[in-house]
């Protein structure tokens, strides 16, 4: 795993560097001019990532030129990239994860990968096939929640650990999945079951800046009830994903998103029906978890359920 030292970001290099256009205040902004491969200049790529960090959603329209090994070669300027711990990478690539909607539905609020102690860093999510209508995705901004919250809830939040783990009632969340997309959760999705423990505010491995972690994957926060870690989350999870700490996207054919994934939430919005819709993602790694206190995210005990599929 890399281990980044925290570092203050330049955001007025990457208003000088790149067309930068702000979608809202607190999240999300367009970058024009840039035609993205895996041999941009070395000022253009950390341009973009001032601008990831400042804005923690960055969209690119007009790609579609990227197909898989351009696309990881893009990424990889960020970093070093880390396929899904379980769903098995598109053929003939190291780490793009093939999204299609006819297996699964990423349509609850998460932030990606927390499961495991040292979840991804930055997301660059492709458009390959997009509905003519519906299928937008929505990001949140979790340094904003925290910063909004009121100082005692804040010290509260700070306080707070939870148990993330990719095993659920699949079934009970999702009633409107087929059968495919059962089979697919049950037997690749949670062919490793994962639990991890994480502090629900975590210090950002770039910036130092505090944000909330939470989403779909918390199973509860621990040390308290299951009465109250049900409150509690719910009470944390509706401050993040406001409005107002929101940005909303309508993809086309070619779109690239890039997330600061250590400062946000995103989820897939699913009226779309039946149209096809695919999307293909690759992560960046990240460092181990790390609360305020210094105590960093701790993996529990978990085992091999089914081989994974091929």
């Amino acid at each position: 795993m890399w281990d980044c030292p925290s570092m203050p970001i330049d955001s007025r290099a990457a208003e000088a560097a790149l067309d930068v256009r702000p979608i809202t205040p607190t999240t999300g902004a367009e970058i024009h001019g840039v035609r993205l491969s895996g041999d941009l200049p070395a000022a253009t790529v950390t341009a973009i990532r001032d601008a990831l960090l400042r804005h923690r959603v960055v969209f690119f329209r007009g790609q579609r030129h990227l197909e898989e090994a351009e696309h990881q070669a893009f990424a990889r300027l960020l970093g070093p990239l880390v396929p899904h711990p379980t769903v098995p990478s598109l053929a003939g690539t190291e780490a793009v994860l093939d999204i299609d909607a006819e297996n699964a539905r990423a349509s609850r609020w998460h932030t990606d990968v927390t499961f495991v102690p040292a979840f991804p860093q930055f997301s660059v999510l492709r458009g390959v096939v997009i509905p003519p209508v519906g299928g937008d995705t929505v990001w949140a901004n979790t340094v904003a929640a925290y910063e909004t919250l009121p100082p005692l809830l804040r010290g509260l939040a700070d306080q707070l650990w939870a148990l993330h783990s990719n095993a659920y009632d699949y079934g009970a969340a999702r009633p409107e999945a087929t059968t495919r997309q059962l089979q697919r959760y049950e037997t690749v999705f949670k062919s490793t079951v994962y639990e991890t423990e994480h502090p629900v505010v975590q210090g950002h491995p770039l910036t130092g800046e505090r944000a909330i972690i939470l989403g779909y994957f918390v199973r509860r926060l621990l040390g308290i009830s299951t009465a109250d870690s049900a409150h509690l989350f719910a009470m944390l999870q509706d401050h993040v994903t406001r409005l107002e700490n929101t940005v909303r996207w309508r993809w086309s054919t070619g779109d690239v998103v890039m997330w600061d994934n250590r400062a946000t939430q995103h989820k897939a919005i699913d009226d779309y029906g039946q149209q096809p819709r695919i999307v293909r993602r690759v992560t960046i790694d990240g460092p181990v978890s790390v609360g305020i206190d210094g105590r960093h995210g701790t993996r529990r005990n978990s085992a091999a359920q089914v081989p994974a599929a091929a």
